[in-house]
């Protein structure tokens, strides 16, 4: 295993992680690593909903492919000349 140093942590970061580590029962050094690990790689609950999230975007996509799809300048371009039209038929009757 690889050993990291980090250096010039601010103190309350360190009495943080020390706190933490105490609600846990850990060391500050294992609750340092399973600090890092869960933000790196992450448990396994989040990786089991990530691959349900990627797995149902894939079988959305594969429903809707082919389908064509207005982009988003082309409606907000609509959008803007129908406001316009109606903001002129405002003017008319006024």
């Amino acid at each position: 295993m690889a050993t990291l140093t980090v250096r010039n942590l601010d103190e309350d970061v360190v009495r943080r992680l020390r706190m933490r580590a105490a609600e846990h029962g850990r060391s500050a050094e294992a609750e340092h690593r399973e600090i890092l690990r869960l933000a790196l790689i992450g448990d396994d609950e989040q990786q089991e909903e990530r691959q349900r999230v990627a797995e149902r975007l894939a079988e959305f996509r594969r429903r809707t492919a082919g389908r064509g799809s207005t982009s988003a300048a082309e409606l907000l371009h609509e959008a803007r000349a129908k406001r316009m039209k109606t903001l002129a038929g405002s003017d008319k009757g006024a």
